[in-house]
Order: structure tokens, then C-alpha cells, then sequence
């Protein structure tokens, strides 16, 4: 029993792909972090770069917990990204973790929702050469627009939702996907109502099944971001799974879940590692009918100095690692 290693899509009387099960992804800033997440990234050395010591802490602790692990790209200067100029920090990123991890990696300049032209060669080059360093099992990257005239966005704008703009979004995946020597995962765009617009009516589920089909790419849905969508219509409580299967849910291979919270009535996704209970029951919701789904990743944990996760996160991680781990198991 296969699965078409191009679509993701199981036929009649065929199983799915080996599950992974829990995975980790870290967004890792060059110069150590700022704000509330102080200490978490990369710092720089005379010869190369490292992790700091609080990430070292976590992987000390945490690192078992996983079955792959993934990291952000964070650009450590302006100049085109090379390899060498990269790789001594990323070697000690993942030798902090345990031997026989997987590996994935987590883009941010591919741009693929631009309305602009753009160049993605660099990054393409760039990324392959990783691929080939460190045995990436995939790349993902949110279906947004990242940078406009060549100026980053603090937070990524979904594409317009407009035929134009789908059009021109599905050429940009389709272009990505060509250029790269491993499968691409196009991320399902957040919505967070006071961090980013939305530009256009298009049904945004729809849309996301639309270009997945066109282009021919496997998809990573963020469980905040659905989320974030829903709320954005009013679809609150019981109605938060309405039209979920509207979304390429076949092509989906991956999960995120990173730490979310409702304020004044509106959806934040402020990556601060504490889990809504409404994550959990989506996720619940979405795992038997992600036939091809590979893990479910849980995104930039909150830890202490020692490693050990803020305590308002603690409940909820423990309740998402083992629904994962039931799901893993074939008893979900």
C-alpha cells in the first residue's frame, strides 16, 4: 500500500505514510531573542555562531519528547543568504538534540502570496544546499507576503483573495516547488484580526484548496491559523470545525500548534507556548481526516533558564503530546 509520492492523495484500499508523530519547531533569531522570548535564537561567535545557552537547556530537557525537530529561517544580516555563512550554528542547533531526529525546516523567503515579482532563486539554492547538509525531510513556508519592496512585514499578510490574486499566488507555489530538491508544504496563512488584512472575499479555505490542486503541493495547516480564520467569520464554539472540509485535508502532511490566546474577543496567535483548549479539540477534530498526515508540530515553546517550560504551558503541552502519541500509535 502506497501513497503518490507527488499528491500525497491515498486510492482505494491504500494506507497512509509512516506517522512521525511529535515534532518541534523554534523561530531562532540571530542575537538571542528579545522581549519575551529573551535568550531563545541564535548568538553570534568568532567562529560561526552557536545557540544560546536557554535553548541548549531546552533541548537538554525537552529533546526526547520529540520525533523531528525544525527551526526558522531568520536572516543573520542583509547580504543574500549563503550556506557557510550559516551552517556552524545550524550544526549546533541540532547536535543539541538527540541523535536520529528528523530533520524539516521552516522558510521565510520564498514570498510566495506577493503580488510582486519576485526572485526565488537565492532562497531555493540556498535551502537545497541545507537539504542536502542535513537531510531536511520537507520545507515549509505560510502561503503569505513576507516582504514588500523588499521590506520585511512584522507579520505576514495572507495573499489577496481576489481570482487575480490566486492566480498569481498558485504560479508563485508552482515556481517554488520546481526550484527545490525536497517536497515543499505550503502553510494555510494566518488571519490574526489586528496583526495582519485581508484583502479581497474569496472563501480563504476554498482558495487554499484551489492552489494546493493547481500547483500540486502538499500543505501544512496551522491549527491557530484555522482558528484565526473562524473567528474572523464568526464561526466561534461548535461551529469552529464549519467548512473545515472545504480545506486539501489529503494533501496535508503536517499540523502546527503554536501558543494562542483570545483577547477582547479577538484571536492572537502571539506564539507565546500556551495552547488553547480550542487547539486541542481542532486538532482532535482534524487527525483521522488527514489520511496522509506525517506529525503534528508544536511551535516556539516558552522555557526558563533551565529548560523547563513556563508553567501556564505545561497542561495543554502535556495533553497535545499525548493525543499525538495515541494518534502515532493508531489508537487515536
Amino acid at each position: 500500500m502506497t501513497t503518490d509520492i507527488t499528491t500525497g492523495t491515498i486510492r482505494a484500499g491504500e494506507a497512509g505514510p509512516a506517522r512521525l508523530g511529535f515534532g518541534l519547531l523554534m523561530d531562532m533569531p540571530w542575537g538571542g531573542g528579545s522581549l519575551g522570548r529573551r535568550g531563545v535564537g541564535f548568538v553570534e561567535t568568532d567562529d560561526g555562531g552557536d545557540i544560546t545557552p536557554r535553548v541548549r537547556a531546552f533541548a537538554e530537557r525537552h529533546g526526547d519528547d520529540f520525533a523531528y525537530a525544525a527551526f526558522a529561517y531568520q536572516p543573520r544580516s542583509r547580504a543574500t543568504p549563503r550556506a557557510a555563512d550559516y551552517v556552524r550554528a545550524y550544526d549546533r542547533f541540532f547536535q543539541a538534540l538527540p541523535a536520529g531526529l528528523g530533520r524539516a525546516f521552516h522558510q521565510t523567503e520564498f514570498n510566495m502570496g506577493t503580488p510582486e515579482r519576485y526572485d526565488r532563486r537565492p532562497a531555493a539554492e540556498f535551502t537545497n544546499e541545507l537539504a542536502a547538509r542535513y537531510g531536511f525531510r520537507w520545507v515549509v513556508e505560510d502561503l503569505g507576503i513576507w516582504n514588500l519592496r523588499g521590506y520585511p512585514l512584522p507579520y505576514p499578510l495572507p495573499p489577496p483573495l481576489t481570482e487575480p490574486g490566486l492566480e498569481i499566488a498558485t504560479r508563485n507555489v508552482a515556481e517554488t516547488a520546481r526550484l527545490l530538491e525536497l517536497p515543499l508544504h505550503v502553510e494555510f496563512p494566518g488571519f490574526t484580526e489586528g496583526g495582519s488584512f485581508v484583502l479581497g472575499h474569496l472563501d480563504a479555505f476554498a482558495y487554499f484548496a484551489r492552489l494546493a490542486d493547481d500547483a500540486d503541493v502538499h500543505v501544512t495547516l496551522d491549527v491557530g491559523h484555522l482558528l484565526s480564520y473562524q473567528w474572523l467569520r464568526g464561526r466561534t464554539g461548535r461551529h469552529m470545525v464549519d467548512d473545515i472540509e472545504a480545506l486539501p485535508l489529503e494533501r496535508c502532511r503536517e499540523l502546527h500548534l503554536s501558543g494562542c490566546q483570545i483577547v477582547k474577543g479577538k484571536f492572537r496567535d502571539l506564539h507565546h507556548g500556551v495552547l488553547l483548549d480550542e487547539q486541542l479539540e481542532l486538532t482532535d477534530y482534524l487527525l483521522p481526516r488527514c489520511p496522509n498526515l506525517l506529525g503534528v508540530t508544536y511551535e516556539d515553546p516558552m522555557f526558563r533558564d533551565d529548560g523547563r517550560l513556563v508553567e501556564k504551558s505545561r497542561r495543554n503541552y502535556g495533553r497535545l503530546k499525548a493525543l499525538v502519541g495515541a494518534w502515532r500509535d493508531g489508537a487515536a
